[in-house]
């Protein structure tokens, strides 16, 4: 099955993509929420998965960064 050039990412790509820090992608991969793949030390982020990932975050209104105090 031949893949698209852009259908991988990498962290600092995918992080540019969506306007999260480059920490907060590494931790949606380990968390399981976007595919990625691991190559010797380099993540690569599925691409499709990461803008589903966004589309579903923005429909539910997850709000990024610190949450407020109560």
């Amino acid at each position: 099955m031949a893949m698209n050039s852009g259908e991988w990412l990498t962290i600092i790509e995918a992080a540019k993509l969506s306007g999260y820090h480059p920490e907060s992608i590494r931790e949606l991969i380990r968390q399981g929420k976007i595919k990625a793949r691991k190559f010797s030390i380099v993540y690569q982020v599925d691409r499709e998965s990461l803008l589903a990932y966004i589309e579903k975050a923005q429909a539910v209104g997850e709000k990024r960064g610190r949450k407020p105090l109560k």
